[in-house]
């Protein structure tokens, strides 16, 4: 009969058991990170170039021909927070569409998955919190490249970096549940067309959304990029408005939970036929 020594430590599961909370979305989340070891090389060089470029072309160079600035600072103290967290949106849109349409129908890696203890659930937010992890990685290159460029005038900023992270993650989970609903590609270009480049362009990234007409001002308020874009310049100009920000994180909060709850349910769906 088997006994059991009562002042032996008690065993753990260990991480990405089954026991443990979240743990089998870690497997995903390796699984991606695996996967990205064959590619980060490349990532990393376009994470710095393209703060180069954007700062260089729009902050430096377009900002020159605006003579008075832009709300009271020069045009590269107001481009730059702003391009921050839409280079975190393009970033985390990419990594939702394509690379989710992949692991459904072409190379179909969630298939595989499934066949192993994960649930939908554990494949959305494992893939997710890899797509968090790419954003991280780009902003903290944008932040680094900005400040040696001098783009940001506070370090108030560096609390930029989450909001930035916040606003990839509330893009990232409702275009997977976008994703999981299409039969090709053709509608990602739909997507970028009338929703990210448009939003890019107009929702306060390049000029205050008060110079749109009221009715666009609306549509640009209700865009999870210009609250992000609010709390990044906010925390850049080193004015931050702790009420403002709560209902603008709150907002991108409520669209990150949204797209999730879409994302699996969607995702499911897809899966079981």
């Amino acid at each position: 009969m088997a006994t059991t020594d009562p002042t032996a430590a008690p065993s753990l599961p260990a991480p990405g058991a089954p026991g443990v909370p979240g743990g089998l979305a870690l497997r995903v989340l390796e699984y991606w990170v695996t996967v990205y070891r064959r590619t980060w090389r490349g990532s990393l060089a376009s994470g710095f170039l393209a703060p180069l470029l954007y700062l260089g072309s729009l902050g430096f160079g377009l900002g020159t021909l605006v003579d008075r600035g832009v709300d009271g600072v020069t045009y590269v103290l107001f481009v730059a927070p702003a391009v921050l967290t839409a280079n975190a949106m393009q970033i985390a849109v990419g990594e939702a569409t394509y690379p989710v349409m992949a692991a459904i129908r072409w190379q179909r890696q969630y298939h595989a998955m499934l066949a192993s203890p994960l649930d939908v659930p554990d494949i959305v937010l494992g893939h997710l919190l890899f797509i968090v992890l790419r954003t991280t990685l780009a902003s903290i290159a944008f932040l680094f490249v900005g400040a040696l460029l001098g783009a940001f005038r506070s370090w108030w900023v560096l609390l930029a970096l989450p909001v930035a992270v916040l606003c990839g993650a509330a893009h990232a989970a409702v275009v997977m549940a976008f994703s999981a609903r299409q039969e090709g590609d053709n509608g990602f270009n739909l997507l970028y067309r009338f929703a990210v480049i448009p939003m890019f362009l107009f929702a306060g990234t390049f000029f205050p959304i008060t110079q749109l007409p009221s009715v666009l001002q609306g549509v640009a308020r209700a865009t999870p990029l210009w609250h992000a874009t609010r709390v990044s310049r906010d925390l850049s100009l080193g004015h931050p408005d702790p009420g403002a920000a709560v209902v603008h994180l709150g907002y991108l909060a409520l669209w990150l939970v949204t797209g999730v709850v879409a994302a699996v349910y969607f995702l499911r769906r897809r899966l079981a036929t």
